[in-house]
């Protein structure tokens, strides 16, 4: 079995696959205070749980973006499952071609790891939305070369934002309202950041598609609030919660696959 970690600015997410089927998966919140003993007993946990046994963990792969929880993370997984983990960007190479550009500047493992994916599960030219802490945005062409992206601030990051600077309005629960005109200061904060934020993506991905020069082109989400933000537009049309977990095992295949030529 592969065991592969998604360590995310929120949370980090561990999958377990029998070949390419996902058997299951975890989260944990990113915690730099948590101890590696910590996270190799919330391993175990799982995998008594489900009547696995750790000794069948192959190799472990790491996507991360947050250095400040690897070396625990890492040495949690030299105790307690026996293996090194291999780390996205330092052991393995995502393997995602750029457009010719000036800057060097590569894409977060995470959304190298859901391109990835993106491209050998729904072909391409492909649209990718990861509804994080950070909203992300990255559009792949036809011949899958990456093309570019954007970045903007999740909608809890934005409320909470709007919570910590002003004195009277309220935190609120993210839900879409029935109306733009709301009537109380929750439901008009809701209007605001939900609808404005689904608003926004929706531009976002017009102008995404006017650039890679297809209308028709499949745009793929995943994420935390992917499920909200489709069910409240008709311009993405795939959710997929384990693209970036898919990601992580397709990029280790073909590693090991050219390996072994």
């Amino acid at each position: 079995m592969l065991l592969v970690i998604d360590v995310g600015n929120t949370n980090m997410e561990f999958g377990l696959y029998r070949g390419a089927e996902l058997i299951g998966s975890f989260r944990l919140m990113t915690d730099a205070n948590r101890t590696s003993d910590e996270l190799g007993l919330w391993l175990c946990q799982y995998f008594q749980r489900f009547g696995l046994e750790l000794g069948q963990v192959e190799d472990v792969v790491i996507g991360s973006v947050a250095p400040q929880v690897m070396h625990t993370l890492s040495r949690a997984i030299r105790t307690y499952v026996g293996k090194r983990p291999l780390v996205l960007d330092e052991d393995l190479d995502p393997g995602l071609p750029y457009v010719e550009c000036d800057s060097d500047e590569r894409l977060g493992p995470d959304r190298a790891a859901a391109d990835i994916a993106a491209i050998a599960k729904y072909g391409a030219p492909v649209i990718v939305l990861d509804f994080g802490t950070a909203t992300t945005l990255d559009a792949v062409s036809r011949e899958g070369v990456y093309l570019g992206g954007c970045i903007t601030a999740g909608v809890r990051v934005s409320i909470d934002g709007l919570f910590q600077k002003t004195a009277l309005l309220p935190r609120v629960e993210l839900v879409k309202p029935d109306t733009v005109l709301g009537l109380t200061a929750v439901g008009q904060i809701q209007a605001g950041a939900v609808l404005g934020y689904i608003g926004a993506i929706e531009y976002l991905i017009r102008k995404a598609r006017e650039e890679v020069g297809d209308p028709q082109v499949k745009v793929v989400a995943t994420g935390g609030l992917s499920r909200m933000v489709a069910e409240n537009t008709d311009l993405i049309d795939v959710i997929d919660p384990q693209l970036v977990l898919d990601g992580l095992r397709i990029i280790y295949e073909r590693a090991r696959s050219t390996e072994n030529r």
